[in-house]
């Protein structure tokens, strides 16, 4: 895959590539902190795989079929893409610089493999990996689900262990124990990034050269 380097914007809206193993809890906590920050808005994936119970095409992902997803892989559409469990799923570019283009903050759920290959696009993309508080409970969620089967839990189990072993490629690491705490520690990564110097400097510049010129108004 060809790799497009491309200089940091600081007026450009955040990138944050988050991953966790099945069962860790990611996608509520990020459900619910998109519910409470009007200026993040969630990436909607490709996938090959079938819609499940209450998923709407082109809200929680773009379903296509594996000819279509090909044809985007042959195009280089897609800044990042994996196959998991037989399924394909992939992330276009195009729509992620459209979006942050705006100056929007955007959030792109994705697994190990696919945060590597959007930081080779994105380098200034910030990550964040989320961990259960043990492998013991990381088994009792998946199987609270009481949707998998005893040979597909424990096949998300192994992959569980691979996933984790990414961790220290990340810029951030959440232990998602508590989810109240866990929830205020997402909030406070979105934060700090957003009042970074750089990132501030560049969006409040009018008012900053207005105070520094003595401008009353």
């Amino acid at each position: 895959m060809e790799t497009r380097n491309h200089a940091p914007r600081q007026d450009r809206g955040i990138l944050f590539v988050v991953s966790a193993p099945s069962g860790a809890g990611k996608t509520s906590l990020l459900n619910t902190l998109l519910e409470g920050d009007p200026d993040l808005s969630l990436s909607v994936s490709y996938t090959t795989r079938s819609p499940r119970a209450g998923e709407k095409d082109g809200e929680h992902y773009h379903f296509v079929d594996k000819a279509q997803f090909e044809a985007m892989v042959a195009e280089d559409a897609f800044v990042e893409y994996a196959r998991v469990f037989d399924n394909a799923y992939g992330t276009a570019e195009a729509a992620l610089r459209e979006v942050l283009e705006t100056g929007r903050d955007l959030l792109l759920e994705i697994d190990w493999q696919g945060a590597r290959q959007v930081r080779a696009r994105f380098p200034d993309a910030v990550s964040v990996f989320i961990v259960p508080p043990s492998v013991v409970e990381l088994e009792r969620r998946l199987r609270g689900r009481g949707q998998d089967s005893d040979d597909v839990i424990a096949a998300r189990m192994n992959c569980a262990r691979d996933e984790l072993s990414h961790y220290g490629e990340y810029d951030y690491l959440i232990v998602n124990d508590v989810f109240e705490e866990a929830l205020s520690d997402l909030r406070s990564v979105v934060a700090a990034e957003r009042l970074r110097q750089p990132r501030q400097a560049a969006r409040r510049r009018d008012a900053l050269e207005a105070m520094l010129a003595g401008d009353r108004d």
